[in-house]
């Protein structure tokens, strides 16, 4: 089945096709994770990633973030879309650093506190010829 043929499922019937998860662990403890789901049929959507504070600096999170892209790649979607908080400096850093845009900010209150959302996205198929060798899995023809 192609990512575009996957039906939208929640996480319990997630259909490994089209959607997939990742935990990072050294030693049994949890260190990170990130998840790809589909978000339409050309769209994979980034969602829970994190790294707990030791395991920040250490190359994990990018070491995440391109499985994760590579898998979305491989599995034939065009694009991916993330949503984030501005604050959080270090992540947005990082997914500018492997070629990700900015969509769209909002100014929001989350439980009392003042926070500027953002939205992402990152062509795969352009991002797969980029002479920087961001993605770490080959291209595959959509």
């Amino acid at each position: 089945m192609a990512a575009h043929d996957c039906p939208r499922t929640p996480i319990r019937n997630h259909d490994p096709a089209c959607e997939r998860a990742w935990i990072a662990e050294r030693g049994g403890t949890r260190l990170g994770s990130i998840f790809c789901v589909r978000l339409d049929a050309e769209t994979a959507k980034l969602r829970l990633f994190l790294t707990v504070p030791e395991a920040r600096g250490t190359g994990l999170g990018r070491r995440l973030l391109r499985e994760c892209m590579g898998y979305a790649q491989a599995t034939g979607y065009r694009q991916m879309r993330l949503w984030t908080h501005e604050s959080h400096k270090a992540a947005c850093a990082l997914y500018r650093s492997e070629g990700w845009e900015p969509l769209e900010a909002s100014d929001v209150v989350s439980f009392g506190v003042p926070l500027v959302e953002q939205a992402w996205k990152i062509e795969l198929e352009s991002s797969c010829n980029r002479a920087s060798g961001k993605l770490n899995r080959p291209c595959v023809p959509p």
